[in-house]
């Protein structure tokens, strides 16, 4: 009998693949719901003895089972967009059944686990220490030294928290472990509990993600028995962006309104109900049983500068090739969207691609050289957040982006500091002003401050300018989270990357 392997993603069930499998049930096939490849452009994506063919509809099936498919793709880990990866964390994607722990288990899974037993407390730290694994969440923080962090406090309680708070637009990658390969962030969780002493856990899944948080559920009871003492729950969110923040994050788990706190303390020290707390992201978590299972040296040999190991980068907006990429830090932004996304879906010159999400910056197609690595993004005035890229084609108002980022700023505020509650608003106002041309009259010639890869432009500016690069600066200074912190990066990078989208005409320098 034909087994048929089709992915239970929640972007494969949006395309329509259970009525894809449906269609095969009904042909005779005995169908598999696997995890998903991460080729969405492909989906539903279907494999037949490794052969792939998508996107499928039902109507599609007939010609795929007698070998006159015209949707047929090939070997699926030949196809280019497979091959050139280097999979650690999403080394099971599109293989294993998600809730079977007969896969994950033939597929090297507890491996790391059974490692940190033997090895105990203070050499998983070691190991995660000498991996240079950095918190994939955004900020880039040096795990070992958090984990060190919370393992040193002296208390009777201790927490791992994992955030699932998957908020930024064009990030699936959290979501895709969840769903996928759940008991992989249940194996490094359990990990992170041994390593910190910490005997209970929480991960907390955004509410938007009801197919995730089932699959958490269920692969949580399933391995129970595997992961005690350790204890697992899951806690839902509510719907705030600011919940993505840590501090916010534990006030939501602890019942209280998703909203900043102060730091210090910090939250390695005084975090979930007062106590030591680990928080790392769902990316993080999920590299820790590959990191533990092979060491890590053998983590550390793959990425860039002090970028160690992969990163599943995720690409998106108007791409071809719409999907996750893993691999190692340093792959080009170029490379990312010309060559593996495949440039524009419309056919239309790629304008600017926005990297971070969507407090990220906007880059041109000069910055195309850059690394995929923190600190080369953070050189080039940009950062890159938990590697979603976004791509726009030359049809983009780039004024109106800037808006957006200072919108949902405003909508999104948790409101505990000013910067961010009151500087969005009049952020917004001030857009408005410079876009419709009603502010007040021009009173001096300024030069606006370069950015990297900026345009050299002059104006005689009037004051809407000069107040939205100070009101940016404030927020960026003053604002108690990365909310607020980092509205300004895609908005002065509009600014100062796309001036004539605001009526800024850029000098062109006479040629030698």
């Amino acid at each position: 009998m034909t087994v048929v392997r089709i992915s239970n993603d929640s972007l494969a069930l949006a395309c329509g693949a259970d009525e894809v499998a449906a269609a095969f049930d009904a042909a005779g096939c005995t169908v598999e719901r696997v995890s998903s490849w991460g080729m969405h452009w492909l989906e539903p994506l279907a494999e037949i003895d490794g052969q792939g063919f998508g996107p499928l509809q039902p109507q599609d099936v007939a010609a795929v089972l007698s070998g006159q498919s015209a949707k047929a793709i090939g070997p699926i880990e030949q196809h280019p967009f497979i091959a050139r990866q280097q999979r650690r964390t999403f080394v099971r994607a599109g293989k294993t059944r998600p809730l079977s722990l007969e896969d994950y288990a033939a597929t090297g899974g507890w491996e790391g686990l059974r490692r940190a037993r033997d090895i105990g407390s203070e050499a998983i730290v070691t190991e995660v220490t000498t991996s240079g694994l950095r918190g994939r969440g955004g900020a880039g923080f040096p795990t070992g030294i958090k984990w060190q962090t919370v393992a040193r406090a002296q208390a009777a309680q201790k927490y791992i928290v994992c955030n699932a708070d998957e908020g930024d637009s064009g990030t699936f990658a959290d979501r895709m472990v969840m769903e996928g390969d759940p008991f992989l962030l249940i194996e490094g969780m359990a990990i992170a509990g041994l390593a910190v002493e910490a005997m209970r856990g929480y991960i907390y899944i955004r509410s938007e993600y009801p197919h995730a948080i089932a699959t958490m559920e269920a692969a949580i009871r399933a391995s129970a028995d595997i992961v005690a003492p350790f204890v697992l729950e899951v806690r839902v969110g509510a719907g705030a962006y600011v919940c993505g923040e840590e501090t916010s994050l534990l006030n939501s788990i602890e019942g209280k309104r998703g909203e900043v706190r102060a730091k210090p303390p910090l939250p390695a020290l005084e975090g979930l109900f007062g106590k030591p707390t680990v928080v790392n992201n769902v990316l993080t978590l999920a590299a820790v049983p590959w990191l533990l299972a092979h060491g890590g040296a053998a983590y550390a040999e793959v990425g860039f500068s002090r970028s160690r190991g992969t990163m599943p980068i995720q690409i998106a907006g108007n791409v071809k090739h719409g999907g996750l990429f893993e691999t190692g830090f340093g792959v080009t932004l170029g490379d990312l969207v010309d060559d593996i996304g495949g440039g524009t879906a419309s056919g239309r010159p790629v304008r600017a691609v926005q990297v971070g999400g969507p407090l990220g910056a906007y880059h041109p197609p000069s910055d195309f050289h850059l690394p995929f690595d923190y600190e080369a993004f953070a050189a080039a005035d940009g950062l890159i957040g938990h590697a979603g890229i976004t791509v726009f084609d030359d049809s983009v108002d780039m004024s109106r982006q800037a808006r957006f980022a200072m919108s949902f700023c405003a909508a999104e505020s948790c409101g505990k500091c000013t910067p961010c509650r009151i500087g969005s608003t009049r952020g917004v106002e001030l857009i408005d002003r410079i876009s419709e041309r009603k502010g007040r009259a021009p009173d001096r010639i300024e030069t606006l401050p370069q950015m990297h890869n900026a345009p050299k432009v002059e104006r005689t500016l009037g004051d809407e300018i000069a107040l939205l690069e100070d009101l940016c600066e404030t927020m960026k200074f003053g604002s108690l989270c990365a909310l607020g912190g980092f509205t300004p990066y895609p908005v002065l990078s509009a600014l100062h990357r796309f001036p004539e989208d605001f009526g800024i005409t850029p000098v062109v320098e006479p040629a030698e």
